[in-house]
């Protein structure tokens, strides 16, 4: 037969009328201020989407020196790709 103080022990640790602080089940909150960007996070999504649009728009109407060349539509969609990438971490 089983010892009746190491039944008393798991009354306590487990059931349906646990705290779930007391069983350690609750994940420590963070801070309120720690998962905000910065300011100037927004401004620089906004700057490279329009860089980006920008040169690939002017690319095509042939307006940047060198007339038209892939090398400004490379340029223009790694911007645009840098502005996307930035705004899926944007908080």
């Amino acid at each position: 037969m089983a010892k009746s103080g190491s039944k008393s022990n798991n009354r306590r640790k487990v059931g349906r009328y646990v705290s779930a602080e007391s069983s350690g089940r609750v994940t420590a909150r963070r801070p309120v201020g720690d998962d905000h960007s910065p300011h100037w996070y927004g401004w620089l999504i906004v700057d490279l989407l329009a860089f980006g649009m920008l040169v690939i728009t002017l690319n095509y109407l042939a307006v940047l020196p060198g007339s038209v060349s892939s090398w400004y539509l490379v340029v223009g969609l790694v911007a645009l790709f840098g502005g996307f990438y930035l705004a899926t971490r944007y908080k």
